[in-house]
């Protein structure tokens, strides 16, 4: 399955079994002959499919050097890039050469990232190995690092010349980040698909998981050509984040994963949703049996003044103004403006 993606700089994400073993083939019609490519992937994920990408590269004719780095969004950091940008300038790598990430939406943020400010920017490539950085993070350009006073406070837009999308990489997953990953792909359904979400909601969903992945994957594609830079319909794309990072901070970025977190932030912005009148009665408790059903939690484990005092760095803010995003039913989705005393007295 091939899937177009029409922003400024088109390219093509590849859903297919095998996909990882073809990487050198689908990217060397990219890229000049000669190209160098510097593989990076995190110290989980690269004994996995290092050598098998690494082999399908060089196959393919690119030199390949690697860059391994912890695995863990605690490692998400600038000094990690740094990293990262001593690696391409020893290795000397210039701006026609190639960044291939390999591994979950840690990885490709970051390597993302490094590619998009390293001489001012080079081409990446993303071959994302979980089910979130699958169905989610690997489209639409957003590349970035944690500060300690928040998620994904530093970043650029950066969009990929290719995502190389292998269902079997995710047979490695251990079944809680298989699970948890599904956050992503139930938000999609919720904001933009009824049937999805339905499919998700009857256990039905894992018996084609490509199908899954290419639908989920079309859905973020939609939103991301109608809005490349974010600042409009895309951000209803943060359905459950704006609570969900702040879960994610108030948890030190450790023991609560980011599926985990936006899950619950999804039954928080339905509870707010159902106080307002804007959201059907129920849906929250839909959303919640659907998580428990995959077996992640939907209950914060934190008082709600905590969780909205933790989203003052929130990207999607405008001062003391949250641009909160609701679903009047499932498979519909709107954005709407609130200041934080709104937003407290609403989850209270």
């Amino acid at each position: 399955m091939k899937i177009e993606v029409r922003t400024d700089k088109p390219y093509t994400v590849t859903v297919e079994r095998g996909a990882l073993s073809r990487a050198g083939e689908l990217l060397r019609p990219l890229k000049k002959p000669g190209t160098r490519a510097m593989l990076i992937s995190d110290s989980n994920v690269a004994p996995l499919y290092g050598h098998k990408l690494r082999a399908s590269l060089e196959g393919a004719g690119f030199p390949v050097s690697e860059f391994i780095f912890p695995a863990g969004e605690e490692h998400k950091l600038i000094s990690t890039v740094c990293d990262m940008y001593r690696a391409l300038s020893e290795g000397g790598f210039t701006r026609t050469d190639l960044v291939v990430t390999l591994g979950g939406g840690v990885t490709g943020d970051m390597g993302g990232f490094a590619a998009a400010t390293f001489l001012r920017g080079m081409d990446f490539a993303q071959v994302p190995t979980t089910v979130v950085s699958q169905a989610d993070a690997s489209v639409g350009g957003k590349t970035g690092v944690d500060l300690p006073f928040g998620k994904n406070l530093v970043g650029a837009f950066h969009q990929p010349i290719a995502v190389i999308t292998d269902p079997d990489a995710l047979s490695t997953l251990p079944g809680h980040y298989f699970n948890d990953g599904l956050g992503e792909v139930i938000k999609h359904g919720a904001i933009a698909d009824r049937e999805l979400f339905e499919r998700l909601e009857q256990g039905a969903a894992l018996k084609d998981l490509e199908q899954v992945i290419g639908r989920s994957v079309s859905i973020k594609r939609d939103f991301v050509e109608a809005d490349t830079k974010d600042t409009g319909r895309r951000m209803i794309l943060n359905f459950g984040h704006t609570c969900g990072h702040a879960l994610e901070k108030l948890n030190g970025f450790k023991g609560l994963s980011h599926g985990e977190a936006v899950g619950i932030g999804m039954v928080l912005a339905c509870r707010v949703g159902e106080r307002l009148g804007v959201t059907e009665p129920g849906t929250g408790e839909r959303i919640a049996d659907v998580l428990e059903r995959y077996g992640m939690p939907a209950e914060p484990g934190f008082g709600m003044a905590e969780i909205v005092e933790a989203t003052a760095l929130d990207k999607k803010s405008d001062g003391d103004t949250l641009r909160f995003i609701l679903i009047p039913r499932i498979g519909e989705s709107v954005i709407r403006p609130m200041s934080r005393k709104e937003l407290l007295e609403a989850l209270a």
